[in-house]
């Protein structure tokens, strides 16, 4: 799947595009549904499936004080829409130009620089550009004069809840994950880099990866059993979220990987770890020894359970 940051350079030539558009922060069921049918629109008419989204929410411009914590990472979200089946997906650099835009200026602009659109696809609920001014009644106005498509996706429901991101992120604080995995229609993960931490694992006998989760949404904090791949090989996992009040100095909240049976070097790689289970809580120990000896029965759980 192509990776642009502006329309131009899609590079269709004469070929027309069928466009998603949405944040997408989870690609959940329901994006999922807009995806699919902008990947058949395209598959229909031999044009290309552009999937348009943003480097970043865009209340972290617009809305600072309200911008939520996200569900997946930027690699996660690729790679979901690569799954489905787009031939590119075109991130664009969210600023305060760009929020400053009418919705009808956004679609024009996209326009002159696909040449073509066969198709719009965006969620019933959609809205989009300068205050909000695009929605799909705007898009089907504008299709009719500039000859393309409208899809409004109407949301979906699951057991009798919408699927939404805001909801998928209200279950993952508290740690429902069967249920965001339904929603997400793929197991609910964690995917950080891996970053240089204080080393405290190593001393304790038990060395962790420390991820950076910087604007994620987060589980309640404990000790998971999970799983993680690193380098084609499957690794059992004993995950803590927490703030390590035993031993650290500031209560600084982190996200730390043990992987079983792991020799080497971490140190900048990606790593998507799945919550398999909630082993316990975190809590105080009296002394170091008194954890390490908790640890190692936390990963004999962690053997039992994955």
């Amino acid at each position: 799947m192509k990776i642009i940051r502006a329309a131009k350079d899609l590079g269709n030539g004469s070929r027309k595009v069928c466009l998603a558009i949405g944040v997408f922060d989870g690609v959940h069921l329901g994006h999922q549904q807009i995806i699919r049918q902008t990947v058949a629109d395209a598959q229909s008419h031999d044009a290309l499936a552009l999937i348009v989204t943003f480097d970043k929410h865009p209340n972290a411009v617009v809305a600072p004080e309200h911008l939520p914590l996200q569900i997946f990472s930027r690699s996660q979200k690729i790679s979901a829409v690569e799954a489905i089946g787009a031939d590119a997906l075109l991130e664009i650099p969210f600023n305060q130009e760009f929020s400053e835009k009418s919705g009808e200026k956004f679609i024009r602009e996209l326009l002159r620089d696909l040449g073509s659109i066969q198709s719009i696809c965006v969620g019933s609920d959609f809205v989009f550009g300068h205050k909000r001014t695009g929605n799909v009644e705007l898009l089907k106005k504008l299709g009719a004069e500039l000859l393309f498509q409208v899809h409004g996706i109407a949301a979906l429901a699951l057991d009798g809840r919408v699927v939404s991101s805001t909801y998928i992120r209200k279950l993952v604080r508290s740690g429902s994950f069967d249920a965001a995995s339904q929603m997400l229609g793929r197991p609910y993960a964690i995917c950080g880099c891996v970053v240089e931490g204080d080393k405290l694992g190593r001393q304790l006998g038990f060395p962790t990866a420390n991820l950076d989760t910087v604007n994620l949404a987060l589980p309640p904090k404990g000790v998971y059993a999970a799983k993680t791949r690193f380098q084609n090989r499957s690794y059992h996992v004993a995950l803590n979220i927490g703030v390590r009040p035993t031993i650290a100095k500031s209560p600084q909240l982190r996200v730390e990987a043990h992987l079983l049976n792991f020799r080497g070097d971490l140190y900048g790689a990606e790593l998507e770890v799945e919550i398999i289970a909630k082993l316990r809580d975190e809590r105080h120990f009296e002394s170091p020894a008194e954890l390490r000896e908790q640890i190692g029965r936390d990963v004999a759980a962690v053997r039992a359970a994955v």
